[in-house]
Formats: C-alpha cells, sequence, structure tokens
C-alpha cells in the first residue's frame, strides 16, 4: 500500500514494540502531527469489565478543562433567585413558562443546551415529545438537571 512521504516521516518516530506512557504518548502525537487543521486523537482502552452485569457498566460525561472550543447557546429553566445566578454565569435566555409556551407555540429552537432547576422539571416535562428527539431535555444524568443552575451553565 502507497503511504506519503509525511506520513512515513512520522511512522519512522513511533515503535509499534513499545508500550508509551500517557505524556510520552501525548508528546509523541503533537510530534507526528503533520495536517494544517486540528488533528483528532482516539483512544483505545481495555478496561477488563463484563458489560452484562449492570454494576461493572461503565457511563459517565466529562467536563473539559478548556471547553470544546465552540461557542453555545443556553437556555435556562429557572424561577426567582435562580434567574439572576444563570444570568450572571452566561445563560443567553432565562426563564419558565414564557419560554414553554415560546417553544410550543413558535416552534422556537434558538439554543443549543437546555438546563433546567429540579423545581422546574414539571413544566419542562410537558416539552418532552418536542425537546427529547433533538437530545435537548434535560436529564440528572447528564447534569442538566441541578440546583445549582450557575455551575452547570459554565460548563456547558
Amino acid at each position: 500500500m502507497f503511504r506519503g512521504k509525511k506520513y512515513q516521516d512520522s511512522a519512522k518516530l513511533i515503535d509499534r514494540n513499545t508500550q508509551y506512557e500517557v505524556n510520552d504518548a501525548m508528546e509523541l502525537v503533537q510530534k507526528t502531527a503533520k495536517a494544517k487543521f486540528d488533528e483528532t486523537v482516539e483512544i483505545h482502552l481495555k478496561l477488563g469489565v463484563d458489560s452484562r452485569h449492570a454494576d461493572q457498566q461503565v457511563r459517565g460525561a466529562i467536563v473539559l478543562p478548556n471547553g470544546t472550543g465552540k461557542s453555545v447557546r443556553v437556555l435556562v429553566f429557572a424561577t426567582d433567585a435562580k434567574v439572576d445566578e444563570a444570568k450572571a454565569a452566561g445563560a443567553d435566555y432565562v426563564g419558565g413558562m414564557e419560554l414553554v409556551e415560546k417553544i410550543t407555540k413558535e416552534n422556537w429552537f434558538d439554543f443549543d443546551v437546555v438546563i433546567a432547576s429540579p423545581d422546574m422539571m414539571g413544566i419542562v416535562g410537558r416539552l418532552g415529545k418536542v425537546l427529547g428527539p433533538k437530545g435537548l431535555m434535560p436529564s440528572p444524568k447528564s447534569g442538566t438537571v441541578t440546583p445549582d443552575v450557575a455551575k452547570a451553565v459554565q460548563e456547558s
């Protein structure tokens, strides 16, 4: 199989019989990067868990320390004091029932992330059929239903 010059130069730097430590591997990734755009790194881990057992399921979400580099429009469903917290944290849209009506009547989806306080989930639940298929419905597992709205806004 034909390989380009840049690929061959990068391949010479890698010893296929060596298992690299994380720091060494990341340095090697940076040395071998030849593209004119931000390249992607893919990691494969062998965890040794049996996914058939419920107690060994591996799931989770992390917050990257420097974000993803994309600007995100955040909609927050909150009441009273939490409205001010969300606005101070940088939420683009904050409200309650009036936003629910705007979404249902006007088909308004000018946002990327929906965050809700637990006391508002009764109202937001009405939007399940609309927000669910788009992947925007807030859920406690993803950290978008939380009493600490300001922290969730900053993380998103």
